[in-house]
C-alpha cells in the first residue's frame, strides 16, 4: 500500500508515530509523513531544521515532508498560531500530491485540525481516512484550563466536522469510546491500544538494593501533574528513596524550583529514546501521575504500556482508565490524582510487600497479551486495507 501519514509531530520529536511508519516501511508498504517543523516540547525549532533544512528527507524507509510551522514557544497566541500554521501549511502541501495512495493515516494528538489536510486529501481524491484519535477534542481544552465559552464553542464545532468526516476512529482508550457516542453520536470506534518500542521489551530486571530507585520518564506537562511525585519525595525524604525525573516539558523548571533542596529528586532532562532503557534498567518501579481531571482521566498515558514492557511495577496517581488497567494487570499501586500522601503510601507499600519482580512479571504478561506491538501493527495493517 501508499500510505499518506498526517502527523504534527514526528522524529526528531518523540512520538511512537515514528516507530509505526518504519515497521509499516518494513513490511513493504510505501510511507509519506506530512508533518511539522520539529519544536516539541519546548516549543524551539530543533537544531538542523531551521529555515527550512531538511524540509524533505528520507529517515529508515520513511519519506518525509516538513511543513514549516510556527514554534509553540509559551503562550496561547503562540500556540494558536502554531496549531493553524500546521493546518493551512499542511493543506496546501497535499494540493500538490497526486492521486496514487490509497488510504490515509491522521495520527490525531492536540491541536485535532491536523487532521484537515488528511480529510482534503481523501476527498479530492476518493479515498478512505482513518483518524488514530490520542487526544479527545474539545475537552483537552477544557483539561488545558480553557472555559466553555466562545473558544471551545468554536472548536467543538472544528472537532465534530472533523470526526465525523473520517471513515474510522481508532481509540486508544476504552473510555474514549463513551466520549465519542455521547459528544457526536460516533458509535463506530476501534480500541487500538498503544504498543511500547522493541528496546523496552528486553529491559534487564535487578534485585532491589540498599536504595529504592524510582523513575519518572515522559513528558513533564499541566497533564502530567510531576509535582505530585515532589509533593510525595518530600514526605519520604527520610526513607532511602530516590526519584529519578528523565523528560522535558513547559513545566520542568517550575517543578525544578518545587523540588529545590530535594536531594532524592534527580533531574535528567530529554533523552534520546536509545538511551531510554539504561535508566529502565536502574528503576525499582516505574511513576505515572495525571491532573485531578475527569477528561484527562479517560486517558491512558502512553508510558504505561512501555513501564510494562520493561516488566516493571507501577505506582500511579491517577484517575480512571490508568487505574482500571493497573488492577487488570496486578502491576501496581495507583491512588487518586493529585494525592500525594497516597502517592507515598504506596511507595511505602510495594517496599514492604517485596514483590517488586512478581508485579513486573504480571505487567510483562499482560503486555505481551493486550499491547504488544506485533499486535497493534497486525491490528493497523488490516484496519487499513479495508
Amino acid at each position: 500500500m501508499k500510505i499518506l501519514v498526517i502527523s504534527q509531530y514526528y522524529y526528531p520529536e518523540p512520538f511512537r508515530i515514528t516507530d509505526i511508519c518504519e515497521e509499516l516501511v518494513k513490511l513493504g508498504h510505501d510511507v509519506l509523513v506530512v508533518t511539522g517543523t520539529p519544536n516539541y516540547p519546548m516549543g524551539k525549532i530543533y537544531e538542523g531544521y531551521e529555515k527550512k533544512k531538511k524540509s524533505d528527507e528520507v529517515i529508515n524507509g520513511v519519506k518525509i515532508h516538513r511543513c514549516k510551522i510556527h514554534p509553540r514557544k509559551s503562550g496561547a497566541i503562540h500556540r494558536l498560531w502554531n496549531y493553524y500554521s500546521y493546518c493551512f501549511a499542511s493543506t496546501k502541501y497535499i494540493k500538490k500530491l497526486d492521486n496514487s495512495y490509497d488510504i490515509v493515516f491522521i495520527n490525531q494528538l492536540s491541536p485535532v485540525m491536523m487532521a484537515k489536510a488528511g480529510i482534503k486529501y481523501a476527498k479530492l481524491h476518493n479515498k478512505k481516512s482513518i483518524l488514530y484519535c490520542l487526544d479527545l477534542w474539545p475537552a483537552s481544552l477544557v483539561a488545558g484550563g480553557v472555559s466553555k465559552g466562545l473558544i471551545y464553542k468554536w472548536f467543538y464545532y472544528e472537532s465534530k466536522k472533523i470526526y465525523k468526516s473520517v471513515d474510522k476512529i481508532l481509540i486508544t482508550s476504552k473510555s474514549f469510546a463513551k466520549y465519542f457516542e455521547e459528544e457526536f453520536d460516533i458509535k463506530d470506534t476501534y480500541y487500538l491500544p498503544q504498543y511500547a518500542e522493541t528496546q523496552f521489551v528486553n529491559i534487564k530486571q535487578k534485585q532491589t538494593g540498599e536504595v529504592f530507585n524510582l523513575l519518572f520518564a515522559g513528558n513533564v506537562g499541566t497533564a502530567q501533574c510531576v509535582e505530585t511525585i515532589i509533593a510525595a519525595a518530600k514526605i519520604l525524604k527520610n526513607q532511602k528513596i530516590v526519584f529519578h525525573i528523565v523528560g522535558d516539558g513547559i513545566e520542568l523548571e517550575k517543578i525544578k524550583k518545587i523540588a529545590k533542596g530535594l536531594s532524592s529528586v534527580i533531574f535528567y532532562g530529554r533523552k534520546p529514546i536509545e538511551e531510554m532503557p539504561k535508566y529502565y534498567e536502574m528503576a525499582d518501579a516505574m511513576l505515572v501521575t495525571l491532573t485531578d481531571d475527569p477528561i484527562i482521566s479517560l486517558t491512558l498515558p502512553g508510558k504505561v504500556q512501555t513501564y510494562m514492557a520493561a516488566g516493571k511495577p507501577i505506582i500511579g496517581a491517577a484517575n480512571g482508565e490508568t487505574t482500571l488497567v493497573l488492577e487488570s494487570a496486578q502491576g501496581g499501586y495507583c491512588g487518586m490524582a493529585k494525592d500525594s500522601r497516597a502517592l507515598a503510601k504506596n511507595i511505602i507499600n510495594l517496599i514492604k510487600s517485596k514483590k517488586s519482580i512478581q508485579i513486573g512479571e504480571n505487567n510483562k504478561k499482560f503486555y505481551l497479551n493486550t499491547f504488544s506491538k506485533e499486535k497493534f501493527i497486525f491490528d493497523l495493517v488490516n484496519i487499513l486495507k479495508l
